[in-house]
């Protein structure tokens, strides 16, 4: 398979996307989820990322689709990226194992679909408000939130571009 193949590989639906943990989960592994819209990818994504993988064994990212992002009404140019663009480019990180769009305004169906053992937000979010926190304390896991790496967002930098 080609490079290209196994980014392309990586971007699967949430179906795939629960085989592919309830494999790791049997031999012992520790399944982390962690979503957002990942528009232009900074240090601050990569640190996030790379702590966000370190916290298991297997990392999904849950990835909001164009519509999806749409909704979270960040800005009317946003995503700049559109949704490919931006699972491709995640897609060469070695840290993320699995990307699955979602449509939705907050990725709480797809927690509950694959039931990760560890959700992980920024620390802007209070870990019991985070969406899915509820699901995945049911189920035995944890919610942890990693603090970001100062000094950098996706809307701090459009704003540099622009002025």
């Amino acid at each position: 398979m080609s490079f290209h193949q196994q980014l392309k590989s990586k971007i699967v639906s949430k179906e795939t996307a629960l085989q592919a943990i309830n494999l790791e989960k049997k031999s012992g592994k520790k399944v982390v989820f962690t979503n957002g819209c990942f528009d232009i990818i900074h240090p601050g994504h990569v640190d996030y990322l790379a702590k966000a993988r370190d916290l298991g064994d297997y990392l999904i990212l849950g990835l909001n689709t164009d519509k999806s992002v749409r909704l979270l009404n960040k800005a009317p140019n946003r995503p700049l990226n559109n949704e490919f663009a931006r699972a491709i480019v995640l897609a060469a990180f070695a840290c993320i194992d699995t990307i699955v769009l979602f449509d939705e305004q907050t990725p709480l169906e797809l927690i509950k679909f694959l039931r990760p053992n560890v959700l992980v937000k920024g620390d802007d979010y209070q870990v019991e408000k985070i969406v899915g926190y509820d699901s995945v304390i049911a189920n035995g896991g944890t919610v942890v939130t990693i603090p970001f790496l100062e000094g950098y967002s996706t809307t701090k930098l459009i704003e540099k571009i622009l002025s």
